[in-house]
């Protein structure tokens, strides 16, 4: 229930206005700190920082369209994350060389560890269904991809 709890309806965004990795990160980002709790400050820099060191290691752009930028920060108070959906493909680098159109962005404080490793293990899984991948790109609410990853987990617990 890893994924369920990193993305939630309201840390999905379809539509990503982004043409390319630097203001895709800026605007994943921007929903994260959106929906960061208002009692507490959202360390947007740090994040930002955070992801790019992740970056300069090499990219996250994986394979099959889809990128996975993460990272751990010092100030962030628990695994969080944002899944964005292009329809026109976004320039990001990517390993395979083309455009991304699924990112999952995954933050967590360093003391969260095992909660990032198997967040991005159930990530890894996700993409391996190529069925899955095009019903989340048609899907055209929040909602609907939210359901999407909570079927898809229900399904590992039940191997």
């Amino acid at each position: 229930m890893i994924l369920q709890y990193a993305f939630k309806p309201a840390t999905i965004k379809i539509g990503l206005e982004s043409d390319d990795k630097d203001e895709l990160l800026e605007e994943l980002v921007d929903v994260l700190a959106k929906n960061y709790p208002k009692d507490k400050v959202f360390p947007r820099e740090e994040v930002i920082d955070a992801l790019w060191a992740r970056e300069d290691k090499m990219s996250t752009g994986i394979y099959k369209g889809v990128a996975v930028p993460h990272a751990t920060c010092q100030k962030i108070d628990s695994l969080r994350g944002v899944l964005g959906i292009s329809k026109k493909g976004i320039e990001y680098g990517s390993l395979d060389g083309n455009p991304v159109y699924l990112v999952f962005l995954l933050v967590s404080s360093p003391d969260e560890v095992e909660k990032h490793l198997d967040a991005l293990r159930q990530i890894a899984l996700l993409i391996q269904d190529s069925t899955l991948l095009q019903k989340l790109m048609e899907t055209n609410s929040p909602e609907s991809v939210y359901s999407l990853i909570r079927d898809f987990e229900k399904s590992l617990e039940a191997m």
